[in-house]
């Protein structure tokens, strides 16, 4: 079996690096993997230390950017490493289980046009678990690592096809990349929408991206580079869209769909059967789930109370206009006709202007002949 790169960009975040690679080096997996790294231009000198030590004791590949290249140059150099490998990007604020990286390939490699595979998390957009705008931690009281297992049991061998896959953890298949392109550093070279412009991308070239139901892993959500979040998602957003302008009407029918939730069902039973906390723990994301929606509906429900009365406004200003045109009709057309009577008024008076002047031109002529005659005739 080849190997897999597990390439995990790094910028800051020290105890959230540390936790995540202890996770990826501690995973029981057959799957041989590499875990490169990639430093980029770290202000801690803590996390310098850290990767450093890993290095040297051969448990990472470190690569190092003596500038701050930003999130997507820094993983295009991770996943240029080894040109013949797959490779698994990972925030470094996340922390896998088990074996994970197991179950994610063979998600991939159960159909030869999956290119991409984002697994479930409690941080990933549209595969975020429990719901859709889970804004909590791991879900529960079993654990990462219980509920991981919990998946891979409960949701074992099972996908979903995406409109497009989730950066914080995606596996990518070496075929796909190498027909697509590495991600696209000049348009989203700071991070955020890389992974999207990729899939849609890979997508049009007939590689699917798809849920891994059978793998969860946890995501604390930017802590790298929180520090640039807010500008660069929204820059990202819109060059994404000027790209892709049919983005968000894919995610919005892919969400309106919900093909996730029987998976997502399927665990919160399991859940359940444990009783005690953990029932009462699904109850109350349901209970949260639904006040999240219920306060949207709200929100969607003022908004459109909002545009009605917008709509109405215009309705009346559009009547008023049509009303003031009727009204004004009559005077319109006397206004009409006065025009064309002094059109025709002016062109009768160009025509004797015209006239006349030919007639001076005459007389003009007849005077300089009587007034030439009589010297003409002595010469």
């Amino acid at each position: 079996m080849d190997a897999i790169d597990v390439i995990v960009p790094v910028h800051k975040g020290l105890e959230a690096t540390r936790r995540c690679l202890d996770s990826v080096l501690a995973a029981q997996s057959t799957t041989p993997g590499e875990t490169v790294v990639v430093d980029d231009a770290t202000p801690e000198p803590e996390i310098r230390s850290l990767l450093d030590e890993l290095a040297a004791a051969g448990r990472i590949t470190l690569l190092r950017n003596e500038l701050n290249l930003g999130f997507v140059r820094s993983v295009n150099r991770g996943m240029a490493l080894h040109a013949d490998r797959d490779v698994v990007l990972l925030n470094s604020d996340t922390e896998v289980a088990g074996d994970w990286l197991d179950r994610i390939r063979r998600c991939v490699y159960a159909r030869d046009d999956i290119g991409t595979a984002t697994p479930f998390s409690n941080n990933a957009t549209i595969c975020s678990y429990p719901f859709y705008g889970w804004t909590g931690g791991v879900p529960g009281t079993l654990g990462l690592a219980a509920l991981d297992r919990m998946f891979a049991t409960t949701n074992a061998g099972k996908s979903v096809d995406l409109p497009t896959g989730v950066g914080s953890c995606l596996y990518i298949r070496r075929a796909c990349l190498d027909q697509v392109g590495m991600f696209d550093a000049e348009r989203f070279g700071r991070g955020y929408g890389e992974e999207n412009d990729f899939c849609l991308r890979a997508l049009a070239a007939g590689w699917r991206s798809v849920l891994a139901g059978d793998v969860f892993v946890y995501h604390e959500g930017a802590v790298s580079f929180a520090d640039e979040r807010a500008h660069r998602a929204d820059s990202a957003h819109e060059a994404l869209l000027k790209v892709h302008p049919d983005y968000m009407h894919r995610v919005r029918a892919f969400v309106a769909g919900d093909s996730i939730r029987p998976l997502r069902a399927a665990i919160d039973a399991v859940r359940v059967a444990h009783g005690g906390t953990e029932a009462a723990s699904v109850l109350a994301e349901r209970a949260d789930e639904c006040s999240r929606v219920k306060a949207r509906l709200t929100e969607v429900e003022a908004l459109a109370e909002e545009r009605e009365t917008a709509i109405a406004a215009l309705r009346g200003a559009l009547a008023r206009a049509e009303s003031f045109v009727a009204a004004s009709k009559p005077e319109f057309e006397n206004l009409r006709t006065e025009i064309g009577k002094l059109r025709a008024g002016l062109s009768h008076a160009e025509t004797l202007a015209l006239e006349r002047q030919a007639e001076l031109h005459r007389i003009r002529a007849s005077f300089m002949g009587k007034l030439l005659s009589p010297w003409l005739r002595k010469k």
